[in-house]
């Protein structure tokens, strides 16, 4: 398989948003019986849903995150605080429903899809699809993480997960991980992304002692200065300092995009793979829906560089995609407020009141406009 020229397909044939439909939501949205603007973030996501489908009125009934799993040959630098067996333990105990993000979702009535693209192990993981395509990564301090090669394929596995996904009819897809050592490679991909300081992107992931913190800014440095990733290509920069669980979760991105699913940003690794998938395709950010912000410190430039804004803070830094089913759990209260709520018509209310606020809130947005 040809899997530069999948890619770009997907990549060519992602459209925007419905602008018509956002439009329509909005006029709903200003319909309804209450304040202008009073339910906030939630006609955001409302407007931002009715975009996305191109329907103003949509149910968030099946839902799904994402995980892609993942070894890195980085952790042979002693930059992460868990050894790497932790990755297959983890993903193994997603299945048995015992980790963060596995008892979110059963609160919050959430499949999880597993992926296994890349454990360095040869142990099935039980209910995961296996797309291993190889046993981990190289470490980024002597070598590139991947080939090219590599890095498309496991961009074509997150993409065809996301297909698989739609055919199961789920209505939205968190994007989650699992991989000891990916907030190292995550840090290196952001710093070459954007050009920012290493002090600004590498946290202490899991827990670091500061010796060990020091030694994993040092890394990833040394990791860049090697490889010299080009910052005008994301894909060469996954590539050579990042992962394969980066790479399919740019995957997933650029899936959810092009047939046309909302999907949630989880927590630093997540969102820094969103951005490169908004850098290879800009309309991507058009389906694109924050959960939460991230305690790892790079989350904040990254999310900066996306211009959104996540709708909780949680103080959470578990990553596993575990922001996601709590932030569904939001989207469904938004999908009510428009699905349920009565219009002011329909309240029996005379809206009249309000024709001086909309004039001037009109007056405002055309004022910024220009």
């Amino acid at each position: 398989m040809n899997y530069n020229e999948e890619v770009l397909n997907i990549i060519n044939n992602i459209k925007g948003r419905d602008e018509d439909s956002i439009l329509s939501a909005k006029k709903r949205v200003d319909s309804l019986a209450k304040p202008l603007g009073s339910l906030g973030k939630l006609e955001d996501i409302a407007i931002k849903l009715a975009g996305i489908t191109g329907k103003i009125n949509n149910e968030i009934n099946k839902k799904c995150v994402i995980i892609l799993s993942s070894d890195n040959g980085v952790v042979e630098e002693g930059v992460a605080s868990a050894p790497q067996y932790v990755t297959l333990a983890q993903s193994i105990n997603f299945s048995r429903g015992k980790t963060g993000v596995a008892a979110l979702a059963k609160a919050n009535n959430t499949d999880l899809i597993v992926v296994d693209i890349g454990i360095n192990s040869d142990i099935e993981v039980p209910g995961a699809i296996n797309r291993k395509i190889r046993k981990g990564t190289s470490n980024i301090v002597n070598e590139p993480a991947m080939s090219k090669e590599e890095c498309l394929k496991a961009i074509y596995i997150g993409i065809e997960t996301v297909k698989l996904a739609k055919e199961k009819d789920y209505d939205i897809i968190g994007v989650g991980e699992m991989g000891i050592g990916n907030t190292t490679t995550s840090s290196a991909v952001l710093k070459s992304l954007i050009g920012c300081r290493i002090d600004e992107v590498v946290g202490k992931g899991a827990g670091l002692t500061e010796e060990a913190f020091e030694k994993k800014k040092e890394v990833v440095r040394k990791a860049i200065e090697i490889n010299n990733p080009n910052s005008e290509d994301p894909i060469d920069i996954v590539a050579k300092v990042g992962g394969f669980d980066i790479a399919g979760m740019v995957g997933v991105f650029l899936g959810a995009s092009y047939y046309r699913i909302p999907v949630v940003i989880d927590g630093f690794i997540s969102v820094v793979a969103a951005l490169l998938a908004v850098r290879l395709s800009p309309e991507v950010i058009d389906y694109l829906i924050p959960s939460h912000l991230s305690k790892e410190i790079g989350y904040n430039l990254a999310i900066k560089e996306l211009g959104l804004e996540p709708m909780l803070n949680l103080d959470m830094r578990l990553g596993e995609g575990s922001g996601c089913p709590i932030a569904f759990s939001i989207i469904s209260s938004a999908c009510a407020m428009m699905n349920n709520m009565a219009t002011f018509e329909e309240a029996e209310i005379d809206p009249s009141y309000l024709e001086e606020i909309r004039d001037k809130k009109s007056y405002i947005v055309s004022t910024l406009d220009k």
